[in-house]
């Protein structure tokens, strides 16, 4: 559990969140920001370019950039072989629940 405080804004958001998608949405998009978020750091632990991993993994930079910028929704296999060049895979483990409530 993270000791991080929430300000107002946050907790704003995370009402407005609420009201807007369904907890199976939210959970898709917190788990596609967690991946790429992953692989982003992956690249930069790597010291690799875009385009270096293109050559790398064989998909396109501009698929890579799309997917770091978070506007194209990659089919998984796309995802497991920028993974794979990066020495990395994807893993199904139990969720954690994130227990950590607004309050006023």
């Amino acid at each position: 559990m993270s000791s991080k405080t929430v300000s107002p804004v946050d907790c704003e958001w995370e009402e407005l969140k609420r009201e807007l998608f369904t907890p199976e949405e939210i959970a898709a998009c917190d788990l596609r920001v967690a991946i790429i978020g992953e692989l982003i750091k992956a690249r930069q632990d790597n010291g690799l370019t875009q385009k270096e991993l293109e050559e790398a993994s064989g998909v396109k930079q501009p698929v890579i950039a799309r997917m770091e910028r978070g506007t194209t929704d990659p089919q998984l296999s796309t995802v497991t072989k920028v993974l794979a060049s990066l020495g990395k895979t994807l893993a199904v483990v139990p969720l954690e629940r994130n227990t950590q409530e607004c309050s006023v």
